[in-house]
């Protein structure tokens, strides 16, 4: 490789695609871009229900590659990982062209089929082979479709997670690997292969299951619509998928046991890293195969997941506030500790795997006219998600996978200089912050699929961190009065 080589990396979010290319030789990012700049549509064609084009993904992607690459050698660029949004279903037919919109993360519909598979499959099955409820994943939303659109269903090929559909746009092949599979919850963790037991009482065909593919490996080259649309390279290989949650660990050298990572972008998450199999009896968080999982050392990544933390602060920006972010997080630090009483309860965004799945409301509480504005306000809503995050944390806590420090990148919600204060001493924790994201993590890993990194450690070698913030006594008290006021909530409302 020469000095001047490129890897490039994709983020396939629900509310844009961002795209970094990383110079080989340093493993630093050269430049990065996104598409499109405010978020894309997503569909709600009826409550609880959350749809996206496949194809509109797709535009984005070339967008944000043309913007990224506009200055570079594009013969250049080796490799292309990708990260993706987890948990979507997308099906295609046997011209490989998606047969309806993609169903994804955060549409609630296949709830009822989950549970009830709960049941039907047996409790200790479902958590002692899947370590998940069937719930509201990607086999689900498969048998919604067999139930609902049974005409779609008989022309399904293959049935594809949102960055396997990428990755056949790139390649022309339909292909998924195992952490995909677990993701989907189509995985039996004891066998280590597809649940054959849980393909056949959703009544499907596994033959519309993709043939798997390592996620870090040689999954092949560039088809020639791809290279005449991108103007890359046909020698340039996709070389490394996962889903965005196990990809921004990784761009954050999470890899190990005791391990973890957040993000705050449109929902939120507490990823750790075990070699357990490990779950929780009610399902409220989940375990999934981590990037770096082998048969021989098991990687398992339990997710804890928020839906409602940056679509929250969104919405209030584009609803109560028509400043900045940066404006908002600048009003919201001249509040004290507990917003003077005022609770924001964050689940607004679909099924709340946390609340056992319910699909619930978000809401204001306490508040007092005379007393309350519009800083009050904003810091009670970014208070609100971190008590979120605080009481998936006690779950992951009871199931031993806990941590005494969180890497995050140093982005969306981790720019809030109360949200990190508040992060830090409500959940009692050491976070560090690094220049990374899941577009730069995606580019790594294509390094290291194509063998152009030898190692993890050498991928991740030029990791800067920004921050370190660690917790005080005194604000951990006013906090942890503060989380139990907002909890008490939560009982009140019988929401848990």
């Amino acid at each position: 490789m020469k000095s001047e080589d490129y890897l490039l990396g994709l983020d396939i979010g629900s509310s844009s695609v961002k795209a970094a290319v990383v110079e080989i030789a340093s493993g630093k990012a050269v430049a990065q871009s996104q598409s499109p700049d405010h978020e894309m549509p997503m569909s709600a064609p009826q409550p609880g229900w959350a749809e996206q084009d496949p194809e509109l993904w797709w535009k984005h992607v070339v967008m944000a590659i043309q913007k990224c690459l506009a200055s570079i050698d594009k013969k250049r660029v080796k490799a292309i990982g990708i990260g993706y949004q987890m948990h979507g279903l997308v099906v295609v037919d046997q011209q490989l062209k998606p047969l309806r919109p993609a169903i994804i993360w955060c549409d609630s519909r296949a709830v009822e089929i989950g549970n009830n598979a709960f049941q039907g499959l047996g409790e200790e099955y479902c958590l002692t082979h899947l370590l998940n409820s069937p719930g509201n994943f990607t086999a689900s939303k498969l048998k919604w479709v067999q139930q609902n659109e049974p005409e779609i269903y008989k022309k399904i090929f293959k049935v594809m997670l949102p960055g396997d559909y990428i990755a056949l746009k790139l390649t022309g092949e339909a292909l998924t690997t195992k952490t995909g599979l677990s993701e989907g919850v189509f995985w039996d963790f004891p066998s280590q292969s597809l649940s054959q037991k849980l393909i056949d009482y959703f009544g499907c065909d596994s033959k519309v299951i993709c043939p798997q593919t390592g996620v870090f490996s040689s999954q092949g080259k560039l088809c020639k619509s791809a290279c005449d649309e991108l103007g890359l390279s046909s020698e340039t290989m996709v070389s490394y998928r996962a889903g965005d949650q196990p990809n921004n660990a990784f761009a954050l050298g999470v890899i190990n046991p005791g391990e973890a990572a957040a993000n705050g972008g449109t929902s939120g998450v507490i990823y750790s890293v075990t070699d357990r199999d490990v779950f929780d009896a009610k399902s409220r968080v989940n375990t999934f195969l981590h990037v770096n999982h082998q048969n021989e050392q098991k990687r398992n990544g339990v997710l804890l997941c928020v839906n409602g933390t940056g679509i929250l602060n969104s919405w209030l920006r584009k609803n109560v506030s028509s400043s900045s972010y940066e404006n908002m997080n600048e009003l919201a630090s001249r509040v004290d500790v507990g917003s003077e009483d005022l609770l924001f309860i964050p689940f607004g965004n679909g099924a709340e795997r946390i609340l056992e799945n319910k699909i619930s409301q978000a809401s204001l509480h306490g508040l007092d006219f005379n007393r309350h504005s519009q800083a009050h306000l904003f810091r009670a809503a970014q208070e609100g998600i971190v008590f979120a995050f605080q009481y998936g944390f006690d779950i992951l806590a009871a199931m031993g996978v806990s941590a005494q420090t969180i890497k995050a990148g140093a982005t969306n919600l981790f720019l809030s200089p109360v949200f990190r204060e508040a992060f830090v001493n409500t959940m009692n924790v050491k976070l560090e912050l690094y220049d990374t994201n899941g577009a730069i993590g995606a580019a790594l890993g294509a390094g290291v699929g194509a063998g152009i990194y030898s190692s993890f450690a050498e991928a991740l070698g030029g990791l800067n961190k920004q921050m370190e913030i660690i917790p005080e006594k005194e604000k951990t008290e006013m906090y942890k009065e503060a989380y139990i006021r907002w909890n008490n909530k939560l009982r009140e409302l019988k929401m848990i």
